[in-house]
């Protein structure tokens, strides 16, 4: 099974910035009006500012398990992108939400060690 998970954005030149700097690279493809970061195997994040898409603008909420959330956040840092305070889980996930410039929710999640 294959995952396109679509974020609906207002302004593509702004978020492809954005987008770059939170996921760490330029987008993997380019389909037509689309752009497409690879985040797993068969997991693609995928934004688009098409007219098509208008009201999705600042509703998606995604979340995308990681391994190295410290580096991530300094990174974030670096490029004055600010996220919620981190929270650990009971079970000792480490968990945090960052807004893209349209609010859309990325999370970020790392499980503890093994």
């Amino acid at each position: 099974m294959d995952l396109y998970s679509v974020i609906s954005v207002s302004d593509t030149a702004r978020a492809l910035e954005w987008y770059g700097v939170f996921l760490g690279r330029p987008a993997d493809e380019v389909i037509g009006e689309e752009h497409l970061w690879q985040v797993g195997e068969n997991a693609w994040v995928v934004i688009d500012d098409r007219d098509v898409r208008a009201d999705g603008v600042g509703k998606a909420m995604l979340t995308l398990g990681v391994t190295d959330l410290d580096d991530i956040l300094a990174r974030l840092a670096a490029h004055r992108i600010a996220h919620e305070p981190v929270e650990t889980y009971g079970n000792g996930v480490r968990h945090v939400v960052v807004l893209d410039p349209d609010g859309n929710g990325l999370s970020l999640a790392q499980a503890p060690p093994q």
